[in-house]
């Protein structure tokens, strides 16, 4: 954990802004855009995106997207005013956090938009951290950008667990252990 002293949510808020205009304003974004709804073959996890009630791919992709852009914007902004990338990792929702995963995976694309505009794209999955919550840093920073932030996506850490027990007795049910990440199917029985 960084012992850096977080900035105001105010400043954040401000750059976050710069940030996403900057992102979106990229030569390459519509390409980005594309290639990270695109994923969707790919999103196989089976505790991140699963989270949000009546989750269906299709229709929350786009939402989600907006969502993991200013994820990333809050992130770079604290980078940007600290230059300490474990004080950047503030906290997001699990589902958000997935959705940065698959915009990260369009690294080509992301790192030429990022480097044009000056801007470090910030994720290392074992300094992150999915405890968001309301009322906390993260939720100040980005009601002070964009408003209030979609509940639908935005969790709370403790409702996350919450629903990763309800998923995780579901998966269990059908011989999935471990959320997804063990069973003990037979394929050629099959």
């Amino acid at each position: 954990m960084s012992h850096t002293e977080l900035p105001a949510a105010s400043t954040v808020a401000d750059a976050a802004k710069l940030i996403l205009d900057g992102i979106k304003g990229g030569r390459e974004f519509d390409a980005f855009k594309a290639a990270s709804l695109e994923y969707s073959e790919d999103w196989q996890c089976f505790t991140g995106f699963p989270v949000v009630q009546r989750w269906n791919l299709e229709a929350d992709a786009p939402a989600l997207f907006e969502e993991g852009l200013r994820a990333l914007a809050l992130k770079a902004a604290v980078y940007e005013l600290t230059a300490d990338d474990r004080a950047a990792e503030i906290p997001i929702a699990v589902p958000v956090d997935e959705m940065t995963h698959a915009m990260l995976a369009q690294a080509q694309l992301l790192g030429r938009i990022a480097e044009a505009r000056g801007i470090s794209i910030i994720h290392q999955t074992d300094q992150e951290h999915t405890d968001y919550r309301a009322g906390g840093y993260t939720h100040d920073c980005y009601r002070l950008a964009w408003g209030e932030p979609p509940v639908r996506y935005w969790l709370d850490h403790e409702e996350v667990v919450r629903r990763r027990g309800v998923l995780a007795g579901l998966y269990e049910s059908i011989g999935m252990g471990r959320s997804g990440r063990e069973h003990a199917l037979d394929f050629a029985a099959a």
